[in-house]
């Protein structure tokens, strides 16, 4: 099973798929210094597979290359920074120490 992320920029959303069918989504609010991630979805029947994992790495290695920062509303994604300190640095407006503590 490959997960596979794109942007839906339409949408503002990363969307996950599974053999062409969405099996999840991290919705976002745009903006210029910084992308809010607002909430994560995973369909239940995919859920443990690493969806939202592949969900949170792509949104954040967007957003680093895209060179602005992240405001994490989502706690899934919150929670997935915590445990990936590698990531603290694209916090907005937060020391590092912050994000990862």
């Amino acid at each position: 099973m490959t997960v596979e992320v794109v942007e839906n920029e339409q949408e503002k959303r990363y969307e996950a798929r599974i053999d062409g069918a969405l099996a999840g989504f991290a919705a976002y609010i745009p903006g210029e210094a910084m992308r809010v991630i607002t909430h994560t979805e995973v369909d239940p029947a995919h859920e443990g597979k690493g969806v939202g994992s592949a969900l949170a790495r792509f949104a954040l290695d967007d957003i680093r290359a895209r060179g602005t920062k992240v405001m994490p509303l989502c706690p899934f994604v919150l929670a997935w920074m915590q445990r990936h300190p590698d990531y603290a640095d694209l916090a907005f407006n937060a020391p590092a120490s912050r994000v990862v503590d």
